[in-house]
């Protein structure tokens, strides 16, 4: 189960710095989470500090 990142998204780039396999790119409003790619490790969840990254 891959995460989401909501619209509490402030895009200040924690969450892509911090996943291992390089899923999360800058949308246009947000970051974006490829699912396919995503290892749900929650490395992405731990390291925002909008707490805008919740599990799909």
């Amino acid at each position: 189960m891959a995460h989401k990142i909501t619209d509490a998204c402030v895009k200040c780039g924690a969450c892509a710095e911090n996943c291992p396999v390089e899923a999360i790119s800058e949308g246009d409003a947000q970051y974006i989470i490829d699912a396919d790619t995503c290892v749900d490790c929650g490395a992405c969840a731990a390291n925002c500090p909008t707490e805008a990254i919740v599990a799909e």
